[in-house]
């Protein structure tokens, strides 16, 4: 077995348990990085390198050229749904004109959304890579270990479910006069000429089609890429507070403490379940290591003290993470500012249209399904904030378990630093305004209820009116 210094970082091979640990995933966002080529969101793809220069060239300007082709159905679409809601403006139904003022809505950020993830295509590329290279995929050698593994299988599995979810819901949208049997598109907005006419039918169709498509690659992809990123940190802090948990044992195992010490060790640290300390990590779960097989591949500690040296990898890792969550937030503030906007208007007029339309059985279930995952998305941005904050201040409770003051006299100082530094606590904001948590959950629902009386009582009036 190669060295028990710590998670063996870069190195696959080095496993506690063929089962429970497995090995390392050179690439954490391959579905991610396929995703947002598909649909026109990376102008600038790496191409493979043994590409002749005339292919490579053909091949970026294709990649800019779909990009531009899916920000131009976005955009336009949104500026056709913006004169059909002037057009009905005059009229005063008011389901009219939140119809046409929530796919304007949803249309315009669709367009947002697709050219911010094609400005910041770049820089999300660089995110990526940094923390495929350094993440650790396990926790330090110890008596018990964590496997980060399960982080990233459960946002792989997050990623297929929501963006099928968002598939789902906007096709179901797209196809339903197909499903109905009657000539007709599915998104009623103004045309300067006949769209309904046997030349342009198809076409129009297939592009409203498409577009709807992009509305829920872009809404899936957004979401799904932060809940990946915050899964990931969390796992990583979980790694780390294990690797924390562990430091006396580590240095133990390395000083050539018997395997009787150690499973006494191992039992006081991992006890039963209802013994055991409640939430200790977020993702992760904790296994107890196999002794014998760290005792047979044991070698002698380096030049120092291990505790010590155990101690700076911990914060290496810790520094590791503090600068993924900055990143995260810069990445993500811009977008989150918008977004919540967008989550606000249209979930007033979701469910204004909800309350206040039509009982045909195919948009209640089509509103049903937008209004499903307006609220969903909502509460993963706030629940992922809240929990990455609430998990990222623990680096200290996870400390006084790891048994440092045998050791004191070795880190006296790095003690100091290391609690200070363990108190930043890690939030996302929306455009530095504010942090998005359940207490951003409740305001913008809140916000959102606020104008649905408003507009429901713009219909009382109006009726009372025409009375």
């Amino acid at each position: 077995m190669a060295s028990l210094q710590f998670h063996g970082n870069v190195n696959a091979n080095i496993r506690y348990d063929v089962s429970l640990d497995p090995a390392r995933e050179s690439n954490l966002f391959g579905l991610l990085m396929g995703l947002q080529l598909a649909m026109g969101m990376e102008p600038n793809p790496r191409l493979p390198k043994w590409w002749p220069k005339w292919l490579n060239l053909g091949g970026k300007f294709l990649a800019k050229f779909y990009c531009s082709m899916v920000i131009f159905t976005s955009l336009h679409l949104g500026v056709l749904f913006t004169k059909t809601t002037l057009d009905v403006l005059p009229t005063g139904e008011l389901q009219a004109i939140t119809d046409a003022l929530t796919m304007t809505i949803i249309y315009f950020f669709t367009g947002y959304g697709t050219i911010y993830w094609c400005v910041r295509s770049r820089r999300l590329l660089l995110y990526m890579e940094h923390i495929n290279r350094e993440y650790r995929h396990h926790s330090l050698a110890g008596v018990t270990f964590v496997s980060s593994h399960a982080a990233f299988r459960k946002s792989w599995n997050f990623t297929a479910v929501w963006i099928m979810a968002c598939l789902l819901g906007v096709i179901t949208w797209g196809v339903t006069p197909l499903i109905l049997g009657i000539r007709m598109l599915p998104l009623q907005c103004w045309y300067p000429f006949d769209a309904l006419a046997p030349v342009t039918y198809s076409a129009m169709y297939a592009t409203q089609l498409f577009g709807q498509v992009l509305v829920g690659v872009t809404f899936g992809f957004g979401g799904s890429l932060f809940v990946t990123l915050s899964l990931l940190l969390l796992g990583q802090f979980d790694v780390l507070y294990c690797s924390l948990k562990n430091l006396d044992a580590h240095a133990r195992l390395l000083s050539g403490e018997s395997v009787n010490g150690l499973r006494l060790l191992q039992e006081e640290l991992l006890l039963e379940d209802s013994t055991r300390e409640l939430n200790q990590y977020a993702v992760l779960q904790e296994h107890p290591t196999d002794l014998l097989m760290m005792l047979a591949g044991r070698q002698s500690p380096g030049p120092g003290n291990a505790f010590h040296s155990a101690l700076v990898e911990c914060v290496r890792l810790h520094r590791f993470i503090l600068h993924c969550s900055l990143e995260l937030e810069n990445l993500f503030s811009p977008y989150c500012l918008v977004k919540s906007l967008q989550i606000t208007f249209q979930l007033c007029l979701l469910v204004f249209v909800g309350v206040s339309g039509t009982r045909e059985v195919l948009r209640i279930v089509n509103q049903l399904q937008y209004l499903g995952l307006t609220l969903f998305e909502l509460l993963m941005f706030t629940y992922c904030g809240e929990l990455l904050s609430r998990h990222s201040i623990r680096s200290g409770d996870a400390f006084w378990r790891g048994s440092w003051w045998k050791h004191a006299h070795f880190i006296r100082q790095d003690i100091l630093i290391f609690l200070v530094n363990s108190r930043r606590a890690v939030h996302v904001t929306a455009g530095k305004f504010y942090v998005m948590d359940v207490n951003r959950l409740r305001s913008v629902i809140t916000q959102a209820f606020s104008f649905l009386t408003l507009l429901q009582k713009l219909a009382a009036k109006k009726a009372e009116t025409e009375l």
